[in-house]
C-alpha cells in the first residue's frame, strides 16, 4: 500500500501505532482514545507517522499538550523521526425526546439550580464563553423570564431585528448568539405573568430564534424546582443539565431537588459545577473555604455523576459581569477563565461520551400532565 507521495505505508508500525494511540486516556471522559473512537487515522509512512485524530468536545485549550502527547508516543514507535499531527472537533447529536430538534442547534445544555443565589447565570454564561473560546459555535438562552440577567451580565442592550418570516435574530454578543425576554422588555419592568404564560414567552424565545449552526444551546435556567422548571424540562429537547451548587449544606439540600427534576423527566444530568469553591483574598492571595469543602463531590458520589469543576469566590468575576465583561473574555488567560474553560470541555467531553454510550436519541421519555391529579 502506497501513501499519496508514493511512500509505501508500514502496516505493521502502523497497526502498533494504532494500539498505543488508542491506549491514551483522555483526562476529560476518562476513556482511553479507543473507547472514544477518536482516532481517525494513524499510519506509518517510511520515517513519518501521519496521525488524524477527531473529537467530541471543543479543546483549544488542551490541543498543545494534547498534540504533544501524541507525538511523543509516536515517536516511541520504531523507525518514526517526524510526526504530522490533525486534530479537529465535531460536536455530537444529542437530545432527549422531550420535544422536537431545534433547527440549528446541535445540543441544549441546560444550566440549573435548586435555589437562587448560587452563581447560576454567573456560570451559565461564563461557560458559554469558555466553549466558544476553547472553538465551539455557541448560543446562549436566557430563561429567566422574571428576573433576566444575561443582557447586564454581556454589555448587550439591543432589539432583536424580525425577519420577513417573523423569526427573531439572535443578538451576538462576545461572539455568542444570545436571546433574552430582557432584550425586549425595560430594564424597570415587571412580568406579573402566570406560569402558562411564562412558559409560552420562553417557548416563543426559543423556537423563533434563528438559532444558526449552533455546537451548543446553554440555557440559564430559572431558579428552583417548580411547575415552570418542570414544563421547561419536558418541552425543550435537552440534551444534558448541568446542576450548578455552592458547597455548603443548604445548598446541597436544593441541588438535590433539581437532580431528581431532571430524573425524573429523564435529562441526563452530566454533572455538577462547584461554584464559590473557594475564596481568594484580592490582597494577600490567600485561600479559605468560606461555604464549606467538599460538598461537590459529596453530591456527585451521592447521585453518581462527575463534579465537572470547582470555581472560586473573587471579586473581579462580579465587576466584570456587572460592567457586561465576563471574566473568560475580560481576562482570558486568567487563572479564573482557565477555570471555567476546563470546566466547560469537561462538560462537553462528558456530553460527548454519553451521547456515545446511549445514541444520538437520548432516553425515551413518558411525560406526565404536570396538572394530573390536581
Amino acid at each position: 500500500m502506497f501513501g499519496l507521495f508514493g511512500k509505501k505505508i508500514d502496516t505493521e508500525q502502523s497497526a502498533r501505532l494504532q494500539t498505543k494511540l488508542g491506549a491514551l486516556i483522555d483526562p476529560h471522559n476518562a476513556q482511553s482514545f479507543a473507547q472514544a473512537g477518536f482516532i481517525e487515522r494513524a499510519e506509518v509512512r517510511g520515517d513519518t507517522a501521519e496521525i488524524d485524530c477527531v473529537l467530541d468536545y471543543p479543546f483549544q485549550g488542551y490541543e498543545a499538550e494534547l498534540t504533544a502527547e501524541i507525538e511523543q508516543v509516536a515517536r516511541h514507535i520504531d523507525g518514526v523521526k517526524h510526526v504530522k499531527t490533525t486534530l479537529a472537533f465535531l460536536s455530537p447529536i444529542g437530545s432527549s425526546q422531550s420535544g422536537k430538534p431545534l433547527p440549528g442547534v446541535r445540543n441544549i445544555i441546560a444550566v440549573a439550580s435548586g435555589k437562587g443565589g448560587v452563581g447560576k447565570s454567573t456560570t451559565s454564561v461564563n461557560l458559554a464563553l469558555a466553549l466558544l473560546a476553547e472553538g465551539a459555535n455557541v448560543g446562549l438562552l436566557d430563561a429567566d423570564i422574571y428576573g433576566p440577567s444575561q443582557p447586564l451580565m454581556l454589555g448587550c442592550h439591543e432589539t432583536p431585528r424580525v425577519d420577513e418570516h417573523r423569526a427573531m435574530q439572535p443578538i451576538m454578543a462576545h461572539g455568542l448568539q444570545t436571546m433574552s425576554i430582557g432584550y425586549l422588555i425595560e430594564d424597570a419592568q415587571a412580568m406579573v405573568w402566570r406560569g402558562p404564560m411564562v412558559t409560552s414567552a420562553l417557548m416563543q424565545l426559543l423556537n423563533d430564534t434563528r438559532w444558526n449552526d449552533l455546537d451548543y444551546l446553554i440555557v440559564d435556567m430559572p431558579p428552583g424546582t417548580g411547575d415552570i422548571q418542570l414544563t421547561l424540562a419536558q418541552k425543550v429537547p435537552v440534551a444534558g443539565s448541568v446542576i450548578v451548587t455552592t458547597p455548603q449544606d443548604i445548598a446541597l439540600l436544593d441541588a438535590r431537588k433539581a437532580i431528581t427534576m431532571f430524573d425524573k423527566v429523564n435529562v441526563p444530568v452530566l454533572g455538577v459545577v462547584e461554584n464559590m469553591s473557594v475564596h481568594i483574598c484580592s490582597q494577600c492571595g490567600h485561600a479559605e473555604a468560606i461555604f464549606g469543602a467538599g460538598g461537590g463531590e459529596k453530591l456527585a458520589a451521592e447521585f453518581h455523576i462527575e463534579v465537572l469543576g470547582r470555581l472560586p469566590l473573587d471579586l473581579t468575576i462580579r465587576t466584570d459581569l456587572d460592567e457586561g465583561l465576563p471574566t473568560v473574555v475580560r481576562a482570558p488567560d486568567s487563572p479564573i477563565a482557565v477555570s471555567y474553560r476546563q470546566t466547560a470541555r469537561k462538560m462537553a467531553a462528558v456530553l460527548g461520551r454519553r451521547v456515545r454510550t446511549y445514541g444520538y436519541d437520548g432516553p425515551n421519555i413518558v411525560v406526565e400532565d404536570a396538572d394530573a391529579g390536581d
